[in-house]
């Protein structure tokens, strides 16, 4: 099955680097769980409400600059949280950015708070 974009993630999507848009976009034709951009660019004050919450542990986040979304997996017509749907995600997401030559972090990959629905462009290539 292939999914599109709602209106509601392209909304998320404004003010995200458009090399992370273009891997979303790919990702979303390709993964075999469908998703929705539940977060992209942030405010300052919205990330410092995140830390207050213990929701994010840094005032320095990539979505600050556009350059990270987070994504939830929507299955059934609600958005699902459980572990095994984020690697099939973030498969999607990591041969779309393959393919387009934009290297992409995923959260799910760091050794300490793993944080599955997080993606970001490459400190490195996009400082």
């Amino acid at each position: 099955m292939t999914f599109r974009l709602s209106n509601r993630s392209r909304n998320s999507l404004r003010g995200v680097h458009p090399d992370l848009v273009r891997v979303v976009e790919r990702a979303i034709v390709t993964t075999p769980v469908d998703f929705m951009v539940i977060e992209g660019l942030r405010s300052s004050q919205r990330q410092a409400s995140l830390v207050k919450a213990g929701a994010s542990r840094t005032l320095n986040s990539r979505h600050l600059s556009g350059h990270a979304v987070d994504l939830a997996a929507w299955v059934d017509g609600q958005i699902r949280w459980d572990w095994p749907l984020y690697p099939r995600i973030a498969e999607a997401m990591k041969s779309a950015a393959s393919a387009l030559d934009v290297p992409l972090v995923w959260g799910g990959d760091w050794p300490r708070l793993r944080d599955g629905p997080h993606f970001e462009l490459c400190r490195r290539a996009y400082p």
